[in-house]
């Protein structure tokens, strides 16, 4: 699913360049569960900028799903998150007036989805994390692990093929913690890759792969068990290249 070849990434600040990324090789397969992981300013969050088309390198190839995304310009870079990917972020990123549903149907209307079809799929989604009692409420009216919930929900309603989770757990305590991470292994045991940005080696222990990032190289690619073969997922799958 993922193939980079030499990706740098360099950033000036008035006359110094900083080299984030230092020539990275990396191949994720479909269905992986994979942490990255490293010390703060290893290039662990350029990286998966990068990954997550939200960014593209200075050099290099980056192939996703067997399209050169390295080149692209930011309305493609667009519609390829919108088609393949989902995200999932510390902070939750909801919108403080809106309910859970429609925080959730938030990515369908920017895909032009009719009403009538974002509230199904939210409702879907919701329920399938937990949530489904919860469809009304506001942001503070639920608990943390609650939140990141509707975040995943958020990122599953477009029927990814790929979440890319930055440090999902870190604002959250060890209850919901558990809680969340037994629901990304659910997640990827129905056939969903996911790939954790953290820097929490207990939670990296849950993924089936760590890399590990340091001074923009990969410098360890560990196998952490037995990837499981994926099962038949409620959600389906998209092929490549088909739009949900």
């Amino acid at each position: 699913m993922i193939t980079l070849r030499g990706v740098t990434k360099t950033y000036r600040m008035g006359n110094i360049e900083v080299h984030a990324l230092a020539g990275v090789d990396l191949e994720i397969g479909d269905g992986e569960f994979v942490a990255i992981m490293g010390p703060s300013g290893s290039g662990k969050s350029t990286l998966m900028n990068i990954v997550g088309c939200l960014d593209v390198p200075t050099a290099g190839s980056y192939l996703l799903d067997g399209l050169e995304v390295s080149g692209m310009t930011d309305d493609e870079l667009t519609r390829i998150r919108n088609r393949k990917l989902g995200f999932v972020f510390q902070s939750f990123n909801l919108l403080p007036r809106l309910s859970a549903l429609e925080q959730v149907e938030v990515p369908m209307t920017y895909a032009r989805v009719p009403g009538h079809e974002r509230k199904r799929r939210a409702t879907a989604a919701l329920a399938r994390v937990g949530l489904g009692d919860r469809t009304h409420h506001k942001p503070t009216e639920l608990s943390g692990g609650q939140q990141q919930r509707v975040a995943i929900a958020r990122a599953l309603v477009t029927e990814p093929s790929l979440i890319l989770a930055d440090e999902p757990t870190g604002a959250l305590d060890s209850r919901s913690t558990a809680e969340i991470i037994a629901l990304f292994e659910e997640l990827n045991a129905a056939g969903i890759t996911v790939v954790f940005v953290t820097h929490e080696p207990d939670v990296a222990a849950h993924t089936r792969r760590q890399v590990h990032i340091r001074d923009g190289e990969v410098v360890l690619d560990t196998a952490t068990g037995e990837q499981p073969a994926p099962e038949t997922s409620a959600w389906g799958r998209i092929p490549a290249g088909v739009a949900p």
